[in-house]
């Protein structure tokens, strides 16, 4: 008898569970339905500051200004929660909004091919993140305003590559920079130039210079 009740309430469970994961699925599926619908409602060419669909606390669309367009949740009127925010100028926005501003995980891909995927705060890129532009090269690692900064790895298109700190978009303190040829500069950096004690390798191994360096050449 124990071992019958027992199993009854696995399955009362099982079968709870099974009930909460539709309803999420169904919650998620109506969304992605209005957001549809809103699209389709807005057209083409949607009238400048009109809402479509609910814009105050709720999921709604919006033409801005200049062709700008938003989809998503709102909050107080403000853009709040997950949303897609399409420029005039072909740029566009997907990801976490609070309070009106970009916040959270988002990617942001531009006209000209370069794009984004990372943490925002404040309409800013901040955190960890992943830049890649139109040419090929990319840059992993971490942000602070919308500039590199902390600890990160450039790679360049044409095979160099450097792995270390960064300052306001520069590369700031200790460092790693390889050529595709295979020289390699190990040591310290200050505003983007080798700068402070550092030791560069030949590809076969050899050291040409280890030592101080004084805006990116040999002190000696």
């Amino acid at each position: 008898m124990k071992n019958i009740f027992i199993a009854l309430v696995c399955c009362l469970v099982l079968v709870g569970l099974v009930f909460v994961g539709c309803n999420s699925n169904d919650s998620e599926v109506k969304s992605e339905l209005l957001i549809d619908e809103i699209i389709d409602q807005m057209g083409d060419d949607p009238i400048e500051d009109k809402c479509y669909g609910d814009c105050e606390n709720g999921i709604g669309g919006k033409k801005i200004y200049n062709g700008d367009k938003y989809v998503g949740e709102w909050k107080d009127y403000n853009r709040h929660g997950q949303g897609t925010f399409t420029l005039g100028n072909g740029s566009k926005y997907v990801g976490e909004y609070k309070d009106d501003k970009m916040n959270g995980q988002g990617t942001y891909t531009w006209a000209n091919g370069c794009k984004y995927v990372g943490e925002y705060k404040d309409d800013k890129m901040n955190g960890q993140g992943t830049y890649t532009w139109a040419c090929g090269n990319k840059y992993v690692g971490e942000f602070k305003d919308s500039f590199y900064h902390g600890q990160g790895t450039y790679t360049y298109a044409n095979g160099n590559k450097y792995v270390g700190e960064y300052k306001d978009d520069k590369m700031n303190g200790q460092g790693t920079y390889t050529w595709a040829n295979g020289n390699k500069y190990v040591g310290e950096w200050k505003d983007g130039n080798r700068h402070g004690q550092g030791t560069f390798t030949w590809a076969d191994g050899s050291i040409a210079y280890s030592g101080l360096w004084i805006n990116d050449k040999p002190a000696n």
